[in-house]
């Protein structure tokens, strides 16, 4: 298997995607799950171009604190940009199996589209529960990619892209355990909570447009798709966009825990 990699272009690319509307809808969702107060200590793992991180500074205020951890130098290059001027925000290159933060430091801590990609989901589990101090409390944000429905005439082809695209990630369909690899982590009052991300409009404010030529990038070459089927799929879906036939749908899982 071979994952994304997170390079300079693909961080670009990310950077651009957390700007569309639904990337706000989802920020929303995120910070209101969390629900960090002023004074806080919050920790981001996984923090990418740190739209987080800039954001929960908002919230935790002056008095508070936000740490963002993320294995890529590029997408931390891009959170430092992001958070400049402030100095109640720290950023650590490290893999979300093994924090650079003490035991018990935080108050609440996110992982937003991260877990998914961790072989080792016990052990990232393990750090988010290591980090926050009892009593705090942890959102964990992931996609089960089985869900995930495009709109093709050619339904063989169709099929081969999405099975491709399942090897951009370590788990596809991680939401399905999340909830009982939470709570053997040590984690208690395991919520859930389901957010379709839809579109029949090729809008370039929605995941489906902006996914679309993510996926079309990343399967030649996997799962039996070619450089040219690939780009006559991408072809096609924004074909349809034009025809008014388009159709994206994906659900993604809010996860809410606490530690005792």
């Amino acid at each position: 298997m071979s994952q994304l990699v997170f390079d300079d272009d693909a961080a670009r690319a990310i950077e651009a995607l957390y700007l569309i509307g639904d990337a706000e809808r989802r920020r929303a969702i995120v910070r209101g799950a969390l629900a960090a107060a002023p004074g806080e200590r919050v920790l981001d793992v996984g923090c990418g171009p740190g739209f987080y991180c800039a954001e929960l500074l908002e919230d935790v205020t002056p008095s508070g604190a936000v740490v963002g951890v993320d294995g890529s130098a590029a997408m931390l290059a891009l959170a430092t940009r992001r958070v400049a001027g402030h100095d109640n925000v720290e950023l650590h290159e490290a893999d979300a199996t093994a924090l650079p933060v003490d035991d018990d430091g935080f108050d609440a801590v996110l992982s937003v589209q991260v877990q998914e990609y961790v072989p080792d989901i016990a052990a990232g589990l393990g750090e988010l529960h290591r980090a926050l101090r009892p009593g705090g409390r942890a959102v964990v944000w992931d996609v089960d990619w089985a869900t995930l429905s495009i709109n093709s005439r050619d339904e063989a082809r169709m099929d081969r892209v999405l099975r491709a695209w399942d090897e951009h990630l370590a788990h596809p369909s991680l939401p399905r355990t999340l909830a009982t690899r939470l709570r053997s982590a040590g984690f208690e009052d395991v919520r859930m909570s389901a957010h379709p991300f839809v579109t029949i409009a090729f809008d370039e404010d929605t995941y489906g447009a902006v996914l679309t030529p993510f996926i079309a990038g990343f399967v030649p070459g996997r799962g039996g798709v070619t450089e040219a089927e690939a780009q006559a799929w991408l072809a096609e879906q924004r074909e349809l966009g034009d025809r008014g036939e388009f159709y994206f749908a994906v659900t993604q899982f809010c996860f809410s825990a606490r530690k005792p």
